[in-house]
């Protein structure tokens, strides 16, 4: 007779590690010793498998079905934050959450702005206006460090409680490419990494950091805050090391201590606390290529983000101000472009060549030698868009 096999199916493991006595949690990749029972960065027991864990990935504080974008916009940054906004919508496909931080007074006109968009663009996104929410007993300390309100975003893990994943962005942000490939690079986490930014520079003898810091920071130029994907799931349960305990601390019970600790030493405020933090913890980080956040330090001094060269640059960082001036000329004619563009117009005639023919004017200058980067990759996402867009809509 053959052979007989059994009608029941065995029950499924976790998939084992590679490593003897360690178990890979099935939800968050973490690396488990044997005797835990449960994932030590999720709380998931030993031996679930996805299949289990599918109704808790689409319920509201795990794994989210929209992609969760977060801005914090203070002063006269709600105009740019709105712009930003603009242009996740215009070129992504998948849904979004906008978690929009601001001042009170503020709130009305980021609210007017959004609703006021047509519903064929509104139907892609929902959003929320939070308030500026700083730990009570320091806020005044908190809201003054480096800019108004900047050091929100060291707050987001512990605020948006029932939120997975996030990607948090500076208002002086603009998108290139869809959301939706940033976004998708948290599959790409290994079992350690929780946080993904890009380099502050590509050149350490030009680099600011290593030229000039007073305190530690990540890797050998330090790293860039204006754009950062965040598992906000392991942030709150990680345990960071520091040179201030011979103990790991949370998320939570570092950033005060170390504030007290470097606040004398720090140029670029909460961007200084995050580069401490991962130069003690550079497992942590999965390092982002410069063109996911390119700045004028990338070209004024000569092309040095080699990404963008061969693949364009997917999200433009308008730091210092460029946007809104006649410093770089090739970094404003992309805002103003966003800014003029009216949603339902044809993105090709209305939008990409009046765009060219601005960043043609602007080759006087070194980034704007280079501006071409600028549309290599958005325009083919335009004119994918425009091949996917029915007439009229």
């Amino acid at each position: 007779m053959g052979d007989k096999r059994s009608p029941t199916r065995p029950k499924r493991q976790a998939k084992p590690s590679s490593d003897d006595g360690y178990w890979d949690c099935s939800v968050c990749t973490f690396k488990n010793s044997a005797e835990a029972f449960k994932c030590m960065m999720c709380d998931v027991r030993k031996g679930t498998s996805t299949r289990d864990v599918a109704h808790k990935v689409n319920s509201p504080g795990q794994r989210e079905t929209s992609m969760q974008l977060a801005v914090v916009a203070c002063g006269e940054r709600h105009g740019e934050a709105v712009n930003m906004l603009k242009t996740a919508a215009v070129l992504s496909s998948r849904g979004l959450r906008f978690h929009i931080f601001a001042e009170e007074q503020l709130h009305s006109n980021i609210k007017t702005a959004l609703d006021s968009w047509p519903a064929f663009i509104r139907a892609k996104f929902s959003y929320v206006v939070h308030p500026i929410s700083f730990p009570h007993e320091n806020h005044e300390e908190w809201s003054q460090l480096f800019k108004p309100c900047a050091s929100q975003r060291l707050f987001l893990p512990m605020i948006l409680k029932e939120v997975d994943s996030l990607l948090y962005v500076d208002t002086d942000v603009l998108f290139l490419q869809p959301v939706e490939l940033i976004w998708d690079m948290l599959t790409h986490f290994n079992s350690t990494q929780l946080v993904a930014m890009a380099p502050e520079h590509e050149e350490p003898r030009i680099a600011w950091y290593s030229r000039f810091s007073r305190h530690p920071y990540y890797g050998k130029t330090g790293i860039n805050s204006g754009v950062m994907l965040m598992n906000l799931t392991r942030m709150r349960v990680a345990q960071f090391k520091n040179d201030m305990t011979s103990v790991g601390l949370r998320w939570d019970e570092l950033l005060m201590p170390l504030l007290q600790k470097y606040k004398l030493n720090i140029t670029w405020g909460d961007q200084d606390l995050i580069n401490i933090i991962f130069h003690y913890n550079p497992e942590m980080v999965f390092t982002l290529p410069c063109h996911w956040n390119y700045r004028p330090d990338h070209c004024i001094y000569g092309s040095n983000c080699i990404p963008a060269e061969e693949e364009g640059v997917f999200m433009l960082h308008g730091n210092r101000g460029v946007f809104h001036s006649d410093k770089q000329p090739a970094f404003k004619a992309v805002y103003d472009a966003f800014k003029h563009y009216t949603f339902g117009e044809d993105l090709i005639t209305s939008f990409l060549l009046p765009l060219e023919e601005a960043l043609n004017g602007t080759t006087h200058t070194y980034c704007g030698k280079v501006s071409h980067f600028f549309t290599r990759g958005l325009g083919k996402s335009v004119r994918m868009i425009q091949r996917m867009t029915p007439a009229g809509g």
